[in-house]
């Protein structure tokens, strides 16, 4: 594995041309790669493997194919109660939520538990009665709650994603995809409060002991839990986090028969195939801009954050800059100016802003100057 940026920076240098055309210039994109060795077979109908550090596909199959999602939906749950709650609230179960078909925690109606209790009972034991009570109390009714997780769906771009009920049974209009499932764990991940609730093992809520349904928390090293799912028509289904080394890799799979060896495959390789590298350092000159106006002939554009991508041995990247030749005094130190891109293989997989290194004042001609030099004058 290798990054083209020191081929990239000897082109970039004062005098000589600094900018390189994009291969590609439509919006940021991810590239999706398979494995760098063909993969075991796969049970899973669709399946995707995703490193949140710069957002590359490791592995996916069928990935953007709507699906029932089941219980997985209560990821976008649970994400939804620790954006909008407290999680030290008291929640009074109301008589809408017992009873649920499905999974439960056997709530009782009338009986008051915090919303972290409820969050254990909806994630651990896939309380479909949980669910309904968290919906209720953070959206006022489940249509409402649905209308949250839409309104989170959209901003976080799952555009193969709807909901309609906040557990996951089985509903026309109720839908999301691999890759879609995928991105939303990432997010949810980050949450401190969802990342704590799915990777407990076991916990006691009153008299209830609510142990955890996904067994790679005991069976993979490194995994964070998140979320099993399974109804009839859906199949199996089963989101799970792993991170080593400070490095997270999330997978999904889809009506997956053999789900957890699946999943133990998909991420021993995602690990095993791919390093994360810091491509770029904040700080770091990536070129070099013509100033015109100014008393100085080039600034350098720095890059304003660090850049970190899973690569694959042997893997080349380029840093390119967006094509623009020069600039005009002045110019401000630290302010923003444009971007630097991250191409593999003809496909722009990261973005970089840069700024200015530092100022540069634009030069006053004395009057009379420019006639002066017209009639031979100097």
């Amino acid at each position: 594995m290798s990054c083209m940026i020191s081929e990239i920076r000897g082109i970039l240098t004062p005098g000589e041309d600094m900018n390189k055309l994009l291969l590609r210039t439509a919006a940021i994109l991810v590239a999706a790669v398979l494995f760098t060795s063909p993969v075991s077979a796969v049970s899973a109908q669709k399946a995707i493997v995703l490193d949140t550090a710069g957002g590359r596909v490791l592995y996916e199959k069928h990935a953007d194919e709507r699906s029932l999602i089941a219980s997985t939906t209560k990821i976008m749950t649970a994400l939804v109660v620790c954006q909008h709650c407290n999680v030290l609230d008291r929640v009074r179960i109301p008589a809408e939520a017992v009873g649920i078909e499905g999974s439960s925690m056997y709530l009782i109606e009338g009986e008051v538990l915090t919303v972290q209790e409820l969050l254990y009972g909806l994630m651990l034991r896939s309380g479909n009665d949980a669910a309904a009570a968290l919906a209720i109390y953070c959206g006022g009714t489940v249509e409402g709650f649905a209308g949250l997780m839409n309104d989170k769906a959209r901003e976080l771009g799952l555009n193969g994603t709807h909901f309609v009920n906040p557990h996951g049974l089985d509903a026309p209009d109720h839908y999301s995809t691999a890759r879609d499932l995928a991105v939303l764990a990432a997010c949810a991940m980050e949450d401190p409060i969802f990342a704590r609730t799915v990777g407990a093992k076991s916990v006691t809520v009153g008299e209830r002991v609510l142990t955890n349904h996904n067994k790679l928390l005991w069976q993979l090293p490194g995994c964070e839990g998140i979320k099993t799912g399974y109804t009839r028509a859906a199949g199996r289904i089963l989101v799970s986090s792993a991170a080593r080394n400070g490095r997270r890799l999330i997978c999904v799979t889809i009506n997956a028969p053999d789900d957890w060896n699946d999943h133990k495959t998909l991420l021993e390789r995602g690990f095993a195939d791919f390093e994360v590298r810091e491509l770029v350092s904040e700080g770091e000159v990536l070129g070099y801009r013509h100033i015109l106006g100014g008393d100085g002939t080039h600034v350098p554009l720095v890059a304003a954050e660090s850049f970190s991508y899973a690569m694959a041995a042997g893997e080349e990247m380029e840093i390119v800059l967006s094509p623009r030749y020069f600039s005009y005094a002045p110019v401000k130190g630290g302010a923003e100016e444009g971007s630097a891109y991250v191409v593999l293989s003809g496909q722009v997989v990261g973005e970089i802003p840069l700024v200015w290194g530092h100022a540069l004042e634009e030069t006053k001609e004395k009057e009379g100057t420019w006639l002066s030099r017209l009639f031979g004058g100097t």
